[in-house]
């Protein structure tokens, strides 16, 4: 009976985690192994038949100067965003972290457009920016500035820079405030006493210590850049004007539904995949040093 007892309890974990476990099989790693495969497959012209073709989709995208120009246009665009936004949640959050009347009250409101969908938020900044019905679009145009992001590539990179920055900023207010609330304020109350303030202060004790915070956000606001912005930059933009914003998962939505290039569509996928697998891999590796220090 014990030994019965004693298998029951050992089996206990693997129950727990099976479920999560079966989600991550059904909706990542076999997805993930069809893409791969898909990635070394070519169809003919009519979609009724594969073609196993090895490494020559991966072959064709890099040797495509199209290409080249999405994955330095992507670069460019993850870099504004995920600066913009930690930089923006940081001063928000600084602000917020004061004791100042109704501060409960700021929190919240700066929480709540994480809940909005990258869609919904680009129907928001659309109503804003668009050249004939925006309320900020309408009154640049008739104060003279030539405002149509519809035409302009950069402000169409601009505006959904702007547009997926600012759906991002109160996630990275939210773990840089519990940054901010977990330093001793033993370690700010010596610093002032030593004659450390304001910027001084910020820069030499808090900004250090928020070090690991920060590389997360980092890591975050990359691959949300590169991946969660699909739906803002297609209501937006749709990755025009031309290819002015067709960053990289644009463009796999592009080649894979629209021009049902299945194969290349699949490499491009895979290759995303890899970036991030890469991304996480330093982060944790960056964060493990932090701790081993």
């Amino acid at each position: 009976a014990g030994l019965s007892c004693g298998t029951k309890l050992t089996n206990v974990p693997l129950l727990l985690v099976a479920p999560q476990l079966l989600l991550t099989a059904v909706f990542f790693l076999w997805p993930a192994g069809q893409a791969v495969w898909s990635s070394t497959t070519r169809q003919d012209a009519f979609g009724l038949r594969s073609v196993f073709v090895g490494v020559e989709n991966f072959t064709d995208l890099f040797t495509d100067p199209l290409y080249r120009d999405s994955i330095g246009r992507t670069a460019f665009f993850c870099a504004a965003v995920a600066g913009l936004a930690i930089s923006v949640a940081l001063l928000l959050a600084v602000f917020a972290d004061r004791e100042i009347k109704g501060r409960g009250w700021y929190r919240t409101l700066l929480i709540w457009p994480y809940a909005i969908a990258p869609a919904v938020a680009a129907v928001l900044w659309l109503l804003v920016l668009h050249p004939q019905i925006g309320l900020l679009g309408r009154w640049l145009n008739r104060h003279g500035v030539a405002w149509d992001y519809k035409l302009q590539s950069a402000q169409a990179m601009g505006v959904v820079v702007l547009a997926s920055a600012w759906k991002q900023v109160s996630y990275n207010f939210i773990f840089i405030l519990a940054g901010l609330q977990s330093i001793p304020r033993a370690v700010t109350e010596a610093a002032r006493m030593d004659g450390a303030r304001g910027w001084r202060r910020f820069r030499t004790i808090t900004l250090p210590l928020l070090g690991p915070t920060m590389a997360f956000l980092l890591v975050v606001n990359l691959v949300y850049a590169a991946f969660d912005t699909f739906g803002t930059i297609q209501a937006l933009t749709g990755g025009g004007p031309g290819k002015a914003t067709e960053t990289l998962v644009v463009k796999v939505y592009r080649d894979g539904v629209v021009n049902l290039d299945l194969g290349s569509s699949s490499a491009q996928s895979v290759v995303l995949m890899v970036a991030v697998v890469a991304l996480t891999l330093i982060q944790f590796r960056f964060l493990g040093r932090r701790r081993a220090d």
